[in-house]
């Protein structure tokens, strides 16, 4: 009699059945409509492919369209595979590399055949068209486990030297498997799981977007790749949504907007630095005055501290062997140009621009010995930061190689911990609310390749936790959320997820529990009992960077920021030349009452004005004519609005202050 497997359903109840069932054996057994209807399984909490048999009892949750998680997790990578086999048919001698999904499609890299160039956008509808005939012919994906030097020959024979190297690769102990389309059809190599069939997958949810260029493992000294991007969804109502969605998101793009209202613009020449005109700069510095006033009455310290640091630093603090290969390193000595030698010695100390502020803390809290009566102590600084991030992944302000923080570190005792969280907590609250953000709160915990004791780091995550559920907010109305293994190498950390306008998440804020880095640079302060004690270090930020929480409210707003964020709060508009003089009049109103006003006393039509400054998202227009200024009135143009409404000067000028002061004073 053949042995029996108990497999637990969430229901409740127990089926038992044959050694070498499947999951997929359960909901045929269950009924006919589940057996259509699944598309994967989690076995033990594992998600694992339908047909892979059980290896004993265990539990069992059937997945379908309605675990809209998982689904488009399963979806997104089935359709990088079918993305790679349709390039191989059309494009024979293309080498595969890696195919994941992301968070809204997927991705595939390619290797071109010999004597082609990198593929181009032109001939993506080809590649679509061969996708959906892969599609249409609802091909079984079918999981196989190979010996290692079997598959390394195989992938070497087959001119697939990008995965003949990753196997290789991979640890001796890995199980190495492949997924085929169809028992003897095309292969990829592949942890899974998949979908049962090609033909699981929606031939019209699906779009391939874009081509652009990659290198091999993300190394620019490596081979350079041909990249294909798509989005990938359940339906294709769903994927209708999405291209709405990248239209409105086009349409706010921070980079576009920032060339139309003339903020800030980018070039070679300082390539992923940003160079901010007047009005970008306005913008700035509303901003670093918020948060100023934010933290001045938080209880912090604002302090300043260097861009260049000693290497030796940065070794101590650990950075340098983790994050080396990030920072601009600079030799500490004159290089020689007089003679052919080295322009560096074997000898020379290195220097580094600081990546992170943290380290240059710890020295100001050493300076002179600290009391226990002085904690906690709050260090604030708007510190400009440099990191060497790759060319392809620089991205507008939101991906840039010199960047400002907002930046502090709370030195605390261990009691003063979660009630510092807390305080955090509801600093970070009152500020993306300030900003029309909601958020959702997640905890990120403890990456493999980390620093300090289990001890140490059981400690820091469970204070974490400890100060979001105290101060109410480990709740699903926060998105409230656990990631294992996404701390940074010295630290816990609770992170905040803004939602914008379109419904877009950006993670933002951060605050860190370290106990690694006031050992390791050996900061301490003096207890209750005299004996010197370790500090907890709060690594913590709300902006983020200053670059990339513009890029975040431009895009948010759709470059209609609010008036107290405006460059240009308002333009006060001629329709004809004799009421020139009294639209001087109204400026120097305007600008005595603190607003931020010019006037635009072009010999143009009005509706070309109006046009004009709404396309620089000015929020409001004062059109003068001879009779406003006969009767000391304006005529207010809001941007956005159909309406004019008209009013005297003063008090206009006063519901213009009224709008345009910052909420935080209001």
């Amino acid at each position: 009699m053949s042995e029996l497997f108990k497999i637990s359903l969430p229901d409740g109840s127990v089926r038992e059945m044959p050694a070498g069932s499947t999951p997929a054996d359960v909901a045929a057994a269950i009924g006919p409509g589940l057996a259509k209807a699944a598309l994967a399984a989690r076995i033990d909490g594992e998600l694992r492919d339908l047909t892979r048999p059980f290896e004993g009892d265990a539990a069992l949750a059937l997945v379908t369209a309605r675990d809209e998680a998982d689904a488009l997790e399963l979806a997104r990578h089935d359709f990088a595979h079918v993305l790679a086999e349709a390039v191989q048919n059309l494009f024979p001698g293309t080498q595969i590399t890696f195919g994941p999904a992301t968070d809204d499609g997927f991705y595939y890299d390619f290797a071109p055949a010999p004597g082609r160039g990198p593929f181009s956008d032109e001939e993506l509808p080809a590649i679509e068209a061969e996708m959906r005939r892969i599609i249409a012919a609802d091909l079984p994906l079918v999981r196989e486990v190979w010996e290692r030097d079997a598959l390394i020959a195989k992938w070497a024979a087959e001119g697939e030297a990008f995965k003949a190297e990753w196997a290789a690769e991979l640890p001796q102990d890995e199980e190495l498997t492949v997924y085929r389309s169809g028992p003897s059809g095309w292969m990829d190599m592949c942890r899974g799981p998949h979908l049962p069939s090609t033909g699981k997958l929606d031939p019209q949810a699906f779009k391939l977007t874009r081509v652009s260029g990659a290198y091999w493992r993300g190394d620019q000294a490596n081979a350079q790749l041909s990249r294909i991007y798509g989005t990938g969804w359940l339906n294709k109502k769903q994927l209708d949504a999405h291209l709405v969605r990248l239209e409105e998101a086009a349409k706010r793009d921070h980079r576009k907007l920032g060339r139309e209202m003339d903020l800030f613009h980018l070039q070679e020449e300082a390539h992923g630095s940003v160079f901010w005109h007047p009005h970008g700069f306005v913008v700035w510095r509303a901003l670093e005055a918020y948060m100023r006033r934010a933290i001045d009455a938080a209880g912090y310290r604002e302090v300043k501290t260097p861009q260049v640091i000693d290497a030796r630093q940065w070794e101590q603090s650990g950075h340098w062997g983790k994050y080396r290969a990030n920072m601009f390193v600079i030799p500490d000595e004159v290089p020689n140009t007089e003679d052919d030698g080295p322009i560096v010695s074997d000898d020379a100390r290195w220097m580094a621009l600081k990546p992170m502020n943290c380290p240059a803390h710890v020295l100001i809290f050493r300076q002179g010995i600290k009391s226990y009566r002085e904690l906690p102590l709050r260090l604030y600084e708007n510190g400009c930061c440099h990191r060497n991030e790759p060319h392809g992944a620089l991205h507008g302000l939101m991906r840039v190689r010199q960047f400002t923080q907002d930046d502090a570190h709370i030195f605390c005792r261990e009691d003063q911990i979660v009630e510092e969280v807390q305080a955090f907590c509801r600093l970070a609250d009152r500020i993306y609310r300030d900003f029309g953000f909601t958020y959702a709160i997640k905890l990120a915990l403890r990456p493999d390749n980390r620093f300090g004791t289990e001890d140490m780091w059981d400690q820091a995550e469970a204070e974490l936790r400890d100060a979001v559920v105290r101060a109410g907010l480990a709740t699903e109305q926060y998105g409230w959320e656990e990631l294992p293994g996404e701390g940074a190498f010295y630290a816990p950390k609770l992170e905040w997820h803004l939602t914008d306008a379109i419904g877009r998440t950006w993670q933002v804020g951060t605050i860190q529990s370290d106990r690694v880095l006031p050992d390791r640079l050996d900061a301490s302060y003096v207890g209750e009992d005299g004996e010197r004690h370790r500090p907890v270090m709060l690594h913590r930020a709300i902006f983020g960077s200053y670059e990339r929480f513009i890029g975040i409210l431009i895009e948010h707003y759709a470059g209609k920021l609010p008036l107290w964020l405006a460059p240009v709060q308002a333009v006060v508009a001629t329709i004809v030349s004799e009421a020139d003089g009294y639209a001087g009049e109204a400026l120097a109103q305007l600008r005595a009452a603190g607003l931020r006003a010019e006037t635009d006393l072009r010999n143009e039509k009005i509706n070309y004005k109006v046009r004009e400054h709404s396309m620089a998202k000015v929020p409001h227009l004062l059109v003068v004519g001879k009779r406003e200024a006969e009767e000391g009135t304006v005529a207010i143009r809001t941007l956005g609005e159909e309406r004019q409404r008209v009013m005297p000067l003063a008090e206009a000028v006063a519901w213009l202050v009224a709008e345009a002061t910052p909420p935080d004073l209001r």
